[in-house]
């Protein structure tokens, strides 16, 4: 069974859908500075955005790793067990980066603004879930499971900025 890196790579629709309005892009998987985890586990970038942040995989494994995002300005937050978990929160919520209070309106507003400038979203979201064999999880769902895994698992998984010796501050927090 193909990964789902390769399926990104093989169905163009989905890869389109995910570089935007997803911000992600499995060629920009090199971070701006040299960091690592608190615990000495494993890092290893595979994807990043259009604004200079990374989504690493934590420790060892496949696609089942946990993945923590970085931004460019010195935030990071655990944001999915696994490759598929992430996926779906691209796919149903790409505008997750602009809900810090993961409410229901601050999610409605942001989609609205994404619904405005790409009215087939949800024709091409879609799609590129049925090319990558996954079921998609509603947008509330999907948003909670988010803060779930930052706030929970996430304070396990302190990145450090390996020059300084400081760490990321969280993206997310309780």
């Amino acid at each position: 069974m193909p990964s789902l890196i390769d399926a990104v790579r093989e169905h163009d629709e989905a890869a389109r859908f995910l570089a935007w309005p997803g911000d992600f892009e499995l060629d920009r998987g090199d971070h701006v500075e040299d960091v690592h985890l608190a615990s000495g586990a494993a890092l290893e970038g595979f994807a990043g955005d259009g604004a200079g942040g990374t989504y690493f995989f934590c420790g060892t494994g496949g696609e089942e790793r946990p993945v923590l995002y970085a931004d460019s300005e010195g935030g990071a937050a655990l944001v999915a067990h696994g490759l598929p978990e992430l996926l779906k929160l691209l796919l149903v919520a790409p505008w997750w980066r602009d809900c810090p209070s993961f409410t229901a309106e601050e999610s409605a507003e942001s989609a609205a603004e994404y619904l405005a400038d790409l009215p087939d979203l949800a024709a091409r979201r879609d799609d590129a879930a049925a090319a990558l064999g996954l079921d998609l999880p509603g947008e509330t769902e999907v948003l909670a499971r988010l803060r779930e895994v930052a706030t929970g698992a996430g304070g396990d998984f302190v990145l450090i900025l390996t020059s300084e010796g400081t760490s990321y501050e969280p993206l997310i927090t309780g």
